[in-house]
């Protein structure tokens, strides 16, 4: 037997622990340390949530955590891919520091993350949805995970208790397994951290049945950047690979069935498309794929009859609504489902000692600048939606305009639990916005950095800082190249100053001040050099 007396460190572990839950808990009262829901979605647009433009969609349960808290206008990532982001967000880092620069490279788990820290102070942790990298998440009491991407009809599993597919709708499905866990799991004397975490709207953008139904038949506003020629920015805008003319496929993005596309004479960017359609159409049962055929059948039919006749600026309207269609039925999906945890929460009344977040790993271009997909430091792929709730602590209908960023997460959840935050953790608790102490807020600028190049979509290596005024960008490793933009004259980043006499004042000043982020982020060109030789070292670089 174990005798404690003889091991004073796992006894003064048991007493810190001990503290801790008596100070969170009591037997006639609920936990007083506040339960945490983390909602994210994947490649959620901000510009596809109704509480910052309803010109596309309306998201009425989305909206709900803005009305009841508040809402991020400046919220942003330090590298705008999933993975990298997802690792930021557990380990509180920026990606040069934990590692996880790219979707290549492993993630280092060695690295302490947050709900480690958040269970061993006595949370009851679980989660549900896209993780995108591990098998084996450390921290939780429970996970059910898809495996990479996953899928959206019938998808695949990963537990600690082993595989398993489960049948339906994959935004539905991690609802469900998120309030089932709430219903049955969940205990009434540990508060909890839970993260649930939607695959959609990632590409391929399949949405469920009933919102493909209905969104099929919509039109939607064009941005006014969609023909964008990128004359007023660099080599890395225009070479990059994620034009919706020139890079988007027919088949797997725009749901026209690989036979057609053929029998068109249609080239596609890679047989990327063809092969992934025939992969995710084969994972349809049946009737399901009945169903999808009653309403892409006819579409197919149309635009075999229209293609022919079609030029580039026909073709690429035609490509955008196919796009914004099945993406924003995706959306649809994912509101749908956070109304039905936001009900569960308000009818068990858990919702009154539970902090809601709401926020996507990154931004994405839903047709501006020609675009999809993100990886660009410019707004629609930098900045991020963010949306948080807490009864009696947040005042409701409140707006930030401050420089937050995903890198935040970590410390703003430990400082809600009353857990130490770990020194070498480089975000900011957003504590003092939350609570109304803007004054206690310091931070006015943030910082980027992007590495996956040559790569998916092509966009060059970059890295930038960016004030509420200005974003200064460096390209680097195949060109060298600098662009400055002037957030408040020209929000569209249409036309980049950095050569223009007028701001060469403010050309230098940003300069300095990327020059000191760097610093105070630990980050160098000896980095940059590094990470370009790990790519030389994979065969990714020649």
């Amino acid at each position: 037997m174990l005798k404690i007396e003889k091991h004073p460190i796992f006894l003064m572990a048991i007493i810190a622990l001990l503290i801790l839950l008596s100070s969170c808990n009591s037997e006639s009262e609920p936990p007083k340390c506040p339960n945490i829901i983390f909602i994210m979605s994947d490649d959620h647009a901000y510009q596809a949530i109704s509480a910052y433009t309803d010109k596309l969609i309306k998201t009425p349960n989305i909206d709900r955590i803005a009305e009841d808290g508040m809402l991020f206008t400046n919220a942003c990532v330090t590298n705008s891919i999933c993975a990298p982001s997802r690792a930021t967000i557990l380990t509180g880092k920026h990606t040069h520091i934990n590692g996880k620069i790219d979707n290549n490279f492993p993630f280092d788990t060695t690295n302490i993350t947050f709900p480690q820290l958040l269970h061993n102070a006595g949370y009851q942790t679980a989660m549900f949805g896209k993780l995108h990298f591990g098998n084996n998440p450390k921290g939780f009491d429970e996970f059910k995970i898809l495996p990479g991407q996953g899928d959206y009809y019938n998808p695949q599993f990963i537990t600690n208790k082993g595989d398993t597919t489960i049948m339906g709708y994959v935004t539905d499905i991690i609802t469900d397994l998120t309030i089932d866990w709430l219903d049955h799991r969940r205990k009434d004397d540990q508060p909890f951290f839970l993260m649930y975490l939607h695959k959609a709207p990632h590409r391929e953008w399949i949405p469920a049945e009933r919102h493909y139904r209905e969104f099929t038949k919509k039109i939607f506003p064009e941005p006014v950047t969609l023909f964008d020629d990128y004359k007023g920015r660099g080599t890395a805008a225009i070479e990059a690979e994620m034009n919706l003319l020139k890079h988007m496929t027919v088949s797997a993005d725009n749901k026209i069935y690989p036979e057609v596309a053929d029998k068109l004479e249609i080239k596609e960017p890679s047989d990327w498309g063809k092969r992934v359609f025939n992969e995710k159409y084969k994972r349809l049962t049946l009737e399901q794929k009945e169903s999808w055929d009653e309403v892409y059948g006819p579409i197919n039919e149309e635009f075999a009859q229209m293609y022919p006749s079609m030029d580039d600026s026909a073709f690429l309207r035609w490509k955008y609504q196919r796009y914004m269609q099945d993406y924003l039925g995706c959306i649809a999906a994912v509101d749908e489902n956070v109304g039905r945890l936001l009900d569960h929460l308000e009818e068990s009344g858990l919702d009154k000692n539970t902090i809601i977040v709401y926020t996507s790993d990154q931004g994405f271009y839903l047709g501006e600048h020609g675009w999809f997909d993100k990886r660009f430091i410019y707004n629609e792929s930098f900045k991020t939606p963010l949306l948080v709730k807490w009864p009696g602590k947040i005042s409701p209908a409140s707006v930030s305009d401050e420089m937050v960023q995903n890198l935040d997460f970590a410390q703003t959840f430990l400082d809600a639990a009353g857990v130490e935050q770990p020194d070498d953790m480089q975000g900011e608790s957003l504590m003092p916005l939350l609570l109304g102490d803007t004054a206690a807020w310091t931070r006015d600028a943030v910082y980027y950095q992007y590495y996956e190049y040559p790569g998916f979509h092509m966009v060059k290596r970059h890295y930038g800082i960016v004030t509420k005024e200005y974003k200064l960008v460096h390209f680097y490793y195949d060109i060298d190249e600098w662009e400055l933009y002037d957030r408040k004259k020209d929000p569209l980043e249409l036309n980049s100053v950095y050569n223009d006499p007028a701001y060469a004042e403010v050309a230098a000043t940003m300069k300095q001040k990327l020059k000191d982020i760097r610093l105070k982020y630990k980050d160098s060109d000896e980095l940059d050099q590094h990470f370009i030789e790990l790519y030389k070292e994979k065969g990714l670089i020649k």
